[in-house]
């Protein structure tokens, strides 16, 4: 086994110190990429996706839950498949406590291929309580590239999509696959990619921290049974 070298705590404080420097500038190269994000265009979603969840079947719309933007993890289960993919069942169990994006005005959803009645009972065993819907017969997976074709064949890949809303429109902001969901899970990973962020005062381009309404900020963070509905 390779393990790091041995040194005093004072050279331990110094190589400290200077990894500290690069962190920072990264954290700066962060901000700037996720503000680029977030001036992205918008193309608007004007085909009507119709889900199985749950309550039966649902919309696009629906999956907003009455908020202005929604997070879809394309979780790959095929309808062939008896159990889900183990890659996006170990990033589902990293997903936060779903309150604190809620808070944000911001939905979150799983969408699989795989018809509900095979859903359903995964979803159990794993223990989750979020949303989760099929796609089963519709065109989902296929137009926001979650599941393409290669040789003749289905294939299917992790993804994160978000849209964004305005009444009854509906907007597609953003979608990244594959390993563009490494160090996704936490309620600031996944707001970093909707259009209008973590909504704090600090973020670019200015004027999206008020868009609903009082703008909220990180001392306004709660215990995830405070939050007002």
């Amino acid at each position: 086994m390779s393990l790091p070298e041995i040194v005093s705590r004072e050279q331990w404080r110094a190589a400290r110190a200077n990894l500290l420097v690069k962190e920072k500038a990264a954290m700066r190269a962060r901000d700037a990429l996720n503000a680029e994000r977030r001036r992205l265009p918008m193309v608007e979603v004007d085909k009507e996706y119709v889900f199985e969840g749950g309550d039966g079947k649902a919309t696009l719309y629906d999956l907003f839950e009455g908020r202005p933007q929604l997070v879809v993890h394309h979780f790959m289960f095929a309808p062939e498949w008896d159990a889900g993919c183990r890659n996006c069942s170990a990033f589902l169990d990293q997903i936060g406590h779903l309150a604190h994006l809620a808070a944000r005005g911001t939905a979150f959803a799983a969408v699989s291929r795989a018809p509900y009645t095979k859903i359903l009972p995964f979803k159990a065993r794993m223990g989750w309580t979020l949303p989760w819907y099929s796609s089963f017969a519709g065109d989902f997976n296929h137009d926001f590239e979650a599941t393409l074709e290669r040789d003749g064949e289905l294939v299917e890949r992790p993804g994160v999509s978000c849209f964004l809303r305005d009444g009854e429109r509906v907007w597609h902001t953003y979608s990244t696959y594959g390993r563009g969901l490494d160090g996704l899970g936490s309620t600031t990973s996944l707001l970093d990619l909707t259009a209008l962020g973590r909504q704090e005062e600090w973020e670019e381009p200015k004027g999206r921290a008020s868009s609903l309404g009082a703008p909220v900020s990180s001392a306004r963070v709660r215990y995830h049974d405070e939050y007002e509905d």
